[in-house]
């Protein structure tokens, strides 16, 4: 790429080091997370629904077994399919990164080290979520279709590992943007030496 086209690039980025106003990755990153994060704890709630039961009873909510498990397969589901776009523009919203240099992370890191460490980490992750919607698929499909306990406990132990990485990763993310101003507009505007309240109530 030559300097020319890339100053072509950089003049149509706005104050958030993008073509557009608001990232995109961050917002799909949270619907995956809510989507996974629901999926297992749905699965759980139906593995222990025999403990439950006469509580649902006693609240006069009528609550079927198999139903939380519906609810658990079609959000791993519907977790692997969104994660496929928030990774790709995870990379995609990387590639434009222009992050402070001689800042340290509260965990010891540049800001290199963060990016590639949450970008291999998303990759991780994609295809541990990809994995366990297979798995998850399976037990639903073959397995276990004529058991009234759905899914399997190694399962269910896997999807909380998994929430300890999604943890991990979130806060390597957190840190790009809080600590290092990666695609947070205020911080680029004040980088820029500019008022981001000026800026704001200008576009307003």
């Amino acid at each position: 790429m030559t300097a020319e086209l890339i100053d072509q690039v950089g003049s149509q980025l706005g104050a958030n080091g993008l073509p557009y106003s608001i990232p995109i990755h961050p917002n799909l990153v949270h619907l995956t997370l809510g989507l996974f994060i629901v999926a297992i704890a749905f699965d759980i709630v139906g593995v222990l629904y025999p403990l439950e039961k006469p509580v649902f009873k006693f609240l006069a909510i009528e609550a079927v077994r198999s139903n939380f498990f519906d609810v658990g397969w079609y959000n791993m589901l519907a977790a692997a399919i969104v994660t496929f776009p928030t990774v790709a523009t995870g990379f995609y919203e990387i590639l434009l990164a222009t992050p402070v240099s001689d800042v340290t992370s509260a965990w010891g890191l540049n800001a290199l080290d963060t990016m590639l460490w949450h970008g291999v980490g998303g990759v991780v992750l994609l295809a541990l979520i990809v994995g366990m919607t297979v798995w998850r698929g399976f037990q639903r499909y073959y397995w276990r279709k004529d058991m009234a306990r759905q899914v399997q406990w190694s399962y269910l132990a896997m999807g909380l590992v998994i929430f300890a990485i999604m943890y991990a990763h979130g806060t390597l993310g957190a840190h790009m943007a809080g600590e290092f101003g990666i695609h947070n507009t205020a911080d680029q505007l004040l980088e820029m030496g500019k008022d981001p309240n000026a800026v704001l109530r200008q576009g307003s």
